[in-house]
């Protein structure tokens, strides 16, 4: 297993790429997001953020930006954020990446209520994006979200999503897929179902209530049973810790555990 972290995009992304490979971490997961990791930003540090990572020999996985609205029933703000993420993955494909972390767009503000309207732009938007990112040789994974998003929630949606799309993976994110179910059922659904399908991994623990990020342990998130099942299944390829602590050491107590739970028979 490759294990990673992502940066704090208000932090310059060479200083995280530091602070990470002093950690230990395999690969950085590059959030693309301003202040200071917007494609624009790091197509300016381009050669010193790839230098940092080659000199810790660290790998990259970029994480497409999270606050757009790819879906949203505005024309023009939906057109420009789809251009945000558009530019975002030719910029991690500029910077030697080979796998891309996408949310699935959301449906904010009036878009609740046709909601079938806008799961037809969710689906043109990722099919758009996983056209991009083959072109591109690129993995793409599209990430499960909470349930306040309404779009990419539970395991039939993804029947739709990825089904008919070709190469298309999941980011099975834990943090997101425990918030309402503490029984831990749609992250056993995931898993069950889409086991062949998975490309990457978020690792973070809650309450069941909301999206907290804190350390493996601490919440209600059955992460025992996701490793046999995640074993199982054969995974082993890049698991991110997104454990969103101003200790940066509970992200390393986590990869123990997970470590520990992955040498279990």
């Amino acid at each position: 297993m490759q294990f990673g972290a992502m940066n704090f995009p208000v932090t310059p992304v060479v200083e995280e790429i530091e602070t990470l490979a002093q950690l230990g971490f395999d690969y950085l997961e590059l959030a693309m997001d301003p202040p200071m990791a917007h494609y624009s930003t790091i197509i300016k540090e381009k050669k010193a953020i790839v230098r940092a990572l080659e000199g810790h020999d660290l790998g990259l996985v970029c994480h497409l930006p999270t606050f757009v609205s790819t879906a949203d029933l505005t024309a023009s703000i939906r057109q420009a954020s789809i251009r945000e993420v558009q530019r975002s993955i030719e910029v991690a494909a500029d910077l030697g990446a080979k796998k891309v972390v996408l949310h699935p767009s959301m449906a904010g503000g009036m878009g609740a209520f046709v909601l079938d309207t806008v799961k037809t732009y969710a689906i043109d938007f990722i099919s758009l994006m996983a056209q991009t990112a083959q072109e591109l040789d690129l993995t793409l994974c599209l990430e499960n979200m909470m349930p306040r998003n309404r779009i990419g929630v539970e395991p039939d949606v993804f029947e739709v999503l990825l089904g008919p799309v070709p190469g298309l993976k999941l980011t099975l994110d834990t943090g997101h897929a425990n918030i309402g179910d503490r029984r831990g059922r749609r992250l056993k659904g995931l898993v069950d179902r889409f086991g062949d399908r998975i490309g990457h991994l978020h690792i973070s623990d809650n309450s069941g209530k909301r999206d907290d990020h804190w350390a493996v342990g601490r919440g209600t998130v059955r992460f025992a049973d996701l490793m046999n099942r995640l074993k199982a299944v054969g995974y082993d390829a890049t698991m991110t810790l997104e454990v969103f602590d101003a200790d940066r050491r509970m992200l390393v107590k986590s990869r123990a555990l997970v470590e520990a739970m992955l040498r279990e028979d």
